[in-house]
C-alpha cells in the first residue's frame, strides 16, 4: 500500500465499483427500489446510490437468518469448521484490503493510510482471532453427588441483529459479526447509512468464503426505519449496537416492546486523560494526548476529549499539544500524507462547530483551531481545536462532541483529578500518566471506566475485552468474553 500515490488513489476512486444492493440470503437483493446517496465528506460528491431498506427488507433478512439458524448447517457445524470459514473471510479481507480501505476512506473520510493500516488490520485480525478461537472453548461438568451428572453447555443464542456506526465501519462490524458467527449464530448487519459500502463488500466476501446462505445478511437503511424494524423484530434473539447513548435507549425500548431480546450496548464517552507531574515522559504524554483526540478526526467514542493535567505542568503540556495541532496535516483523505481527514458529513461538522461556539461563549480559552480549512474542496474539514480554562460544568467538559476538540482542565491534587474524571454520565475509557506504581493501581481502581490505559492510550489487542460502565453501555466486545453475548447457558442434570 505504501507505494500507492495520491494520484493513483484518485484514479482508483473514479473507477471503483461498489455494491448498491442489500446482501440477503447469500445474494445481492435490490429491495423495493428506493435508494439513497452515499456522499463522500472529502468533496461533497456522491460516491454511490445504494438500496434503502425498511421493514420489508429487514423481514426478508431476518427470515433468511432464522432459516439458516433453525434448519441450516451453520450452528450444527463442528466449531473448527466454523473457525476455518472465519479464517477464509480474513484471507479475503486481506486480498481485497486496498479496495475495502478505499471504500472506507471515501464513505466516511478516514485517511487512506489509517483505513488501510489500522481499520483493515483490525478487521482482518478480528476474524482471524475468532476463527482460531472457535474450537478452543470448553463446556463444564461440575462435581456432584455420585448418583448424578451435571453438564453446563454454551449454545448459540440464535439470530443476532448488529447495528454499527460509521466511524469504524469494518472494525466495529467485525467485533460483533466474528464472535457471533464463531458461536454458531446467524447475523443481520445494519450498517450506518453513512458507511454502507464497506459492509456490503464484507457481506459479499463472507458468502465468497463459503458461509451458507442466510448466515450473514447486510441491509442498508437509516436508523429510525431499518434500525427500528430490526430492534422490534420478534425473530431477532440478540441485538448488539454501537452508537450514541440516545439511540441505545431506543433499542432498549424496542426490546421491551417486542420479545424482550437481549440488547448489548456500546455507547458514548467523554473520556478523561489524567497527566500527573511525575509522568515518565511529559512530551510523550502530550504527543499521545494530541494523537488520541485528533486521530480519526476525533470521531471516536474513546477519544480522550478531557485532558486533566496538574496545574504545575498544565501550560507545558497544553503548549506541546497546541504545537502539534498546528503542525497536523489536514486534507484529502486519499492523500497518503494526510494525518486528519474531514468529518463524516456537513451536518455533523455544523454540530461540532456549534460546540466550539458554545465553548467560547462559556468562557473557555480557544488556544488553536476552530476554523474550516479547504473550503474550496466542498468537504467537511475542521481544524484541530484546543480549549483550556474549561469549566468542569461547561458543555465542553460534559457533552460528547465526537470531533477533534480537546478540553483542558487543570487540577491541584490527585483527589480532585479523580473527582473530575468521574464527574460524567459516561464510563467508557480513561488514561493516566504517572511513574508511581501505587498511584497507577489506586487511581485505576477508582476510575469508573471499562478500560484504563496507564502511560499510553488506545493500546491493547483482542485478548482483552472492550466496553463501558454507566451510560457508556453494557456487555463487552473483543476477547473470549464477547462470546457471552451470543451464547446461552444450559444446565443438564442427569440422574444416574
Amino acid at each position: 500500500m505504501s507505494a500507492v500515490t495520491h494520484d493513483e488513489w484518485l484514479h482508483r476512486a473514479k473507477t471503483l465499483v461498489v455494491p448498491g444492493a442489500h446482501h440477503i440470503d447469500g445474494a445481492d437483493e435490490p429491495g423495493g427500489g428506493d435508494t439513497f446517496a452515499v456522499v463522500s465528506p472529502r468533496d461533497g460528491r456522491t460516491v454511490a446510490e445504494v438500496a434503502d431498506g425498511g421493514p420489508a427488507e429487514i423481514d426478508a433478512a431476518v427470515a433468511a437468518a432464522r432459516r439458516a439458524f433453525d434448519t441450516g448447517p451453520w450452528p450444527r457445524l463442528a466449531p473448527a469448521e466454523r473457525g476455518r470459514a472465519l479464517l477464509r473471510i480474513a484471507d479475503l479481507l486481506e486480498e481485497h484490503r486496498e479496495t475495502l480501505a478505499l471504500a472506507v476512506s471515501l464513505e466516511m473520510g478516514k485517511p487512506i493510510t489509517d483505513a488501510y493500516g489500522i481499520e483493515l488490520r483490525a478487521a482482518i485480525n478480528t476474524f482471524r482471532w475468532y476463527g482460531q478461537l472457535a474450537d478452543k472453548l470448553t463446556d463444564e461438568s461440575p462435581h456432584t453427588a455420585p448418583d448424578a451428572l451435571a453438564l453446563i453447555t454454551r449454545e448459540p443464542a440464535g439470530v443476532v441483529g448488529a447495528v454499527v456506526p460509521w466511524n469504524f465501519p469494518l472494525t466495529l462490524a467485525s467485533w460483533k459479526v466474528a464472535p457471533a458467527l464463531a458461536a454458531g449464530c446467524t447475523v443481520v448487519l445494519k450498517p450506518s447509512e453513512n458507511s454502507p459500502l464497506s459492509a456490503l463488500l464484507l457481506g459479499r466476501l463472507a458468502t465468497e468464503a463459503g458461509l451458507p446462505p442466510g448466515v450473514l445478511n447486510v441491509v442498508n437503511g437509516n436508523g429510525p426505519v431499518a434500525g427500528r424494524a430490526l430492534g422490534l423484530h420478534p425473530d431477532v434473539d440478540v441485538l448488539a449496537f454501537t452508537g450514541s447513548t440516545a439511540v441505545g435507549r431506543h433499542f432498549l425500548h424496542y426490546a421491551a416492546d417486542s420479545n424482550l431480546k437481549r440488547v448489548w450496548l456500546e455507547l458514548g464517552g467523554k473520556s478523561p486523560n489524567i497527566v500527573l507531574p511525575d509522568a515518565p515522559d511529559l512530551e510523550k504524554a502530550a504527543a499521545t494526548a494530541a494523537w488520541g483526540i485528533f486521530f480519526n478526526q476525533g470521531e471516536m467514542c474513546t477519544a480522550p476529549s478531557r485532558l486533566l493535567v496538574h496545574s504545575s505542568v498544565a501550560e507545558q503540556v497544553t503548549e506541546a499539544i497546541v504545537r502539534r495541532a498546528r503542525e497536523l496535516r489536514v486534507g484529502d483523505p486519499l492523500d497518503p500524507a494526510t494525518e486528519m481527514g474531514p468529518l463524516v458529513r456537513d451536518s455533523h461538522l455544523e454540530r461540532v462547530l456549534a460546540h466550539v461556539r458554545h465553548g467560547v461563549e462559556e468562557g473557555a480559552r480557544l488556544r488553536t483551531g476552530g476554523g474550516r480549512p479547504h473550503p474550496e474542496s466542498g468537504g467537511s474539514y475542521l481544524e484541530p481545536t484546543v480549549f483550556d480554562g474549561v469549566d468542569p460544568g461547561a458543555r465542553l467538559a460534559r457533552e460528547e462532541i465526537f470531533g477533534p476538540v480537546l478540553s483542558v482542565l487543570a487540577f491541584d491534587d490527585l483527589d480532585e483529578a479523580v473527582r473530575l474524571a468521574n464527574a460524567t454520565e459516561y464510563g467508557l475509557a480513561a488514561g493516566l500518566w504517572t511513574s508511581d506504581l501505587s498511584t497507577a493501581h489506586k487511581v485505576s481502581r477508582e476510575l469508573k471506566a471499562g478500560t484504563v490505559w496507564v502511560n499510553c492510550y488506545e493500546e491493547g489487542d483482542l485478548t482483552v475485552p472492550f466496553g463501558g460502565m454507566k451510560q457508556s453501555g453494557n456487555g463487552r466486545d473483543k476477547s473470549a468474553h464477547a462470546l457471552e453475548k451470543y451464547t446461552e447457558l444450559k444446565t443438564t442434570w442427569i440422574q444416574l
